[in-house]
């Protein structure tokens, strides 16, 4: 144990690369959707009054996504002090987050619009993931209660703040575009689009930092806390959707059959991410993560192949999507609305099945590499 209180294991934990291993694969599905369900956009795909259930059950599985990875994201930052001490993490937490922003502003946005200078320059969640990093790059300086006491009011409470709404004539806007309402930023080539405000994915990175210390103690006794912090979470999701109240700004509504009432129930905002949202996703994650303590190593061996090589995967998948949608309307496989088409939600699933065989022997080739060289800007993949 360091001086900062978390543990200071020499190898990786296999739990959490097989966890990180699973939201990237639910992450292949929704971005097969974004690119081969283009011609058939909307503007939320969770929009229940204008999507279908299984398209909407399809995004659904994507929601775990975010939130599991920026709390694991500051789980592994703590970790790393543990390894080398609070200055190193924090100044890796500083470098690896101008890091992320710069790819997404570079390779990230190339790969989804074709174009160096997009007229519209999407900040997602590669985007949120680095000014999160920046954040919490600070915030690790704080005492373990403090930090966790931030994490809890950012993550619950951030929804107080729906209310500020400012024009972009205003001062501030383009501030609190980033930090919590989704705007447009004026460019010199075009606009940028905050996809992903920021405020509440600190909150997540911060909490993941704040859980580090709990892998220092017995196994055993780790897997229950994670299991009681994550069955406290779902409750109070169940608690505060269910009053209809403060949580999220979308109310739920009783549908027609009960199948139309638990997707409204379930119809949660996630860009910035609701107190509902983080409670049921951060809740589902953490049991999740004491799931993948207790099974055998060797079954969740392949998942901690994808979750080993995080970034690398996410830049390669994003690079093969888009190379085979070029291929595909170069060859003229295109439908009616004169783009590349997939027919059913369905065949969005097949189609990340096959495509997670290479994207496995890709991330195994880099995982193998990172083990070998030891290079410093390798531990960024």
């Amino acid at each position: 144990m360091t001086a900062t209180g978390a543990p200071a294991p020499d190898a990786r934990i296999g739990a959490i690369d097989a966890l990180r291993g699973v939201v990237m694969l639910l992450m292949l599905v929704d971005h097969v959707r974004d690119i081969f369900y283009v011609h058939a956009q909307l503007r939320d795909p969770m929009d229940l009054g204008v999507t279908a259930p299984a398209l909407a059950l399809t995004r659904l599985t994507s929601h775990l996504c975010a939130p599991v990875f920026l709390l694991l994201a500051g789980l592994s930052a703590c970790l790393y002090a543990g390894r080398n001490g609070t200055r190193a993490a924090s100044r890796f937490l500083l470098t690896r987050g101008l890091f992320l922003v710069l790819l997404e502003l570079t390779l990230v946005n190339l790969a989804w619009t074709g174009r160096i200078l997009p007229p519209v320059l999407y900040l997602q969640v590669i985007w949120a993931i680095g000014l999160a990093m920046i954040a919490l790059a600070g915030l690790v300086w704080l005492p373990r209660p403090a930090l966790a006491a931030v994490a809890c009011l950012i993550m619950l409470g951030h929804n107080l703040l729906d209310g500020i709404v400012l024009a972009p004539d205003q001062a501030g806007y383009t501030l609190w575009s980033i930090l919590h309402q989704r705007g447009l930023l004026t460019l010199p080539w075009g606009v940028a689009r905050t996809s992903y405000p920021v405020l509440p994915w600190i909150g997540v990175a911060a909490a993941g930092y704040v859980l580090g210390p709990w892998f220092a103690r017995d196994p055993a006794v780790r897997r229950r806390r994670l299991l009681a912090l994550g069955a406290a979470a779902l409750a109070g999701f169940l608690v505060l959707r269910g009053l209809n109240g403060y949580g999220d700004p979308t109310p739920w509504q009783a549908g027609p059959t009960l199948g139309a009432t638990i997707l409204s129930f379930l119809n949660l905002t996630k860009y910035p991410p609701s107190a509902d949202f983080l409670l049921l996703t951060l809740g589902l994650g953490l049991c999740l993560l004491a799931l993948c303590e207790a099974l055998p190593a060797g079954r969740l061996a392949w998942l901690r192949v994808f979750g080993g090589a995080p970034l690398f995967f996410y830049l390669a998948h994003l690079w093969l999507l888009r190379g085979l949608y070029d291929l595909a309307l170069a060859a003229g496989l295109t439908g009616a609305s004169g783009k590349v088409e997939l027919g059913s939600p369905g065949q969005l699933w097949l189609v990340a099945l096959v495509l997670g065989p290479p994207l496995f022997l890709a991330c195994r080739w880099m995982v193998g590499l990172k083990r070998q060289r030891r290079h410093p800007v390798l531990s960024y993949l």
